[in-house]
């Protein structure tokens, strides 16, 4: 057999190897996902389980509920649930233009590249720290600080509803701006990332029609990582509603809505971690029953997310 004769039989065994590789490749990572889908489908089941009592009990009316009394083992989560939304609101408001500001100066070349790496690299350390160590900055550091500013707030804008009560160290504020802190880095990496995963033509497609460098950055390359940057904010969100024991530390774990973002207040998270250890059966069960409402709200916000991102990508189409 000649060295022609053998030369189609390697191209075909190439293939042949080549195709096995991505079928191998693709049932793997089928078996991840199929993996984490059970194991959230169980998660999700084993909760429920243990919920079931109190949801027989309560139904929808534990969502509208202000009572939270152990003692007559009557429940509802609607401080929580506002406590929840406000602070990761406040949280996002702070932490996204702060995070997407650092990462667009991070990633366009602002600062030399021995000066910009460093940066980066010690902002997502930020998100090892933690969380108890951040809500022991906050009660011994953070509130001190801020006390004059409260001050100030109460003093002069106190006409305004949202900051119409006598200014407390822990409260709902507080907890919003520490959580703004810690997500931070989720925000600022992930955006870093998309930046500097764009394409270079888009760049210099923009500059070469005359653009702005600033023209470039919001015209150009926001607009192209907005999925990226939504996905960013949506993680960060998710995080921000999720925490535990910075919330439980610094909320001030009052079972009330009040209206000022001075006034303690309280989130599902801090609640849980508050009094699951010493709670009886009934109370457990509502417990689980207030952080399946939890998972229920990130599931809501993450398909909001997946909406606006689509209807993006259509609007760009």
């Amino acid at each position: 057999m000649t060295l022609l004769d053998t030369e189609p039989i390697a191209i075909e065994a190439k293939k042949n190897a080549r195709y096995y590789l991505d079928q191998a490749f693709y049932y793997t990572t089928l078996i991840f996902a199929l993996t984490i889908a059970v194991a959230l489908g169980w998660i999700i089941l084993q909760i429920g389980i243990t919920a079931f009592p109190a949801i027989e009990k309560f139904g929808l009316g534990f969502l509208t509920s202000t009572t939270w009394d152990p003692v007559r083992n009557i429940y509802g989560v609607l401080p929580q649930i506002y406590g929840t939304i406000v602070s990761a609101l406040i949280a996002l408001l702070v932490a996204v233009p702060l995070g997407l500001g650092i990462a667009v100066f991070l990633s366009e070349d602002f600062l030399p590249t021995f000066v910009s790496i460093p940066i980066a690299f010690a902002i997502e350390l930020l998100a090892a720290i933690p969380s108890v160590v951040i809500g022991l900055w906050g009660i011994f550091v953070l509130i001190p600080f801020l006390r004059p500013f409260y001050g100030f707030l109460y003093t002069y804008l106190g006409w305004i509803p949202l900051f119409g009560s006598s200014p407390r160290g822990n409260s709902i504020l507080t907890l919003g701006l520490v959580l703004a802190f810690m997500i931070l880095p989720l925000i600022t990496s992930i955006s870093r990332g998309t930046l500097v995963s764009l394409p270079p033509h888009l760049r210099q497609g923009a500059m070469a029609l005359g653009a702005t460098r600033w023209e470039t950055i919001l015209r150009v390359l926001i607009p192209a990582g907005f999925s990226g940057i939504v996905g960013s904010v949506m993680l960060a969100l998710g995080r921000a509603m999720g925490e535990t024991m910075a919330a439980a530390m610094l909320v001030g774990n009052a079972n009330r809505i009040n209206i000022s973002l001075l006034e303690p207040g309280s989130t599902i998270a801090s609640l849980i971690a508050s009094q699951f250890g010493e709670a009886g059966r009934e109370q457990v069960s509502a417990l689980l029953y207030a952080g399946l409402v939890l998972m229920i709200l990130t599931l809501m916000v993450n398909i909001l997310a997946e909406i606006i991102i689509q209807k993006f990508q259509n609007v760009e189409r």
